[in-house]
């Protein structure tokens, strides 16, 4: 195996861990009274609870968490509040439209890592193969929770006829 190699890779994810986490809870906070305040709150648990297991996992096979990385992703998330949305105080629609596009790539992401480490998990006895099928089932679920978000923010925000 190679070990630089997973342990660089780890840490990358940790980094975008990191910066789903910050990013889920933001979208969570903004839409807190909105009917679907429960699901966005379930996924910014379960992104939460993705980090810890990911953590874990790095412990299991002995690859220590770079924290420089980990700040890394939390100021990449802070630094992309910056971009212009069409208001400049205050978030705009298309905010929850980038966001939610944001989170469901980090999300896709976070499934490859776990497809990607069955193979590993096959070859050593460090990781249960069950555990990250259970990762993989919970990935596919939030794909499709922030695809379904996606899909209701966009019906009310764009226009159904261009002009």
């Amino acid at each position: 195996m190679h070990h630089k190699a997973l342990r660089i890779y780890l840490n990358d994810h940790l980094a975008g861990a990191t910066a789903g986490i910050e990013l889920s809870r933001r979208i969570a906070r903004a839409h807190r009274s909105s009917a679907r305040a429960p699901e966005l709150r379930r996924l910014a648990e379960d992104i939460a609870q993705d980090r810890q297991s990911l953590l874990e996992l790095m412990e299991a096979l002995e690859i220590a968490p770079h924290r420089y990385r980990i700040y890394g992703g939390w100021v990449a998330e802070k630094a992309a509040r910056l971009k212009p949305n069409g208001r400049v105080y205050r978030r705009s629609g298309l905010s929850t439209l980038v966001e939610l596009e944001a989170l469901r790539m980090g999300i896709q992401g976070k499934h490859h890592l776990w497809v990607a480490l069955v193979p590993v998990a096959a070859a050593s006895d460090q990781l249960d193969a069950s555990r990250l099928q259970d990762l993989i089932d919970r990935a596919m679920n939030q794909m499709a929770t922030v695809d379904s978000l996606h899909h209701t923010a966009a019906r009310v925000l764009l226009p159904h006829h261009p002009d």
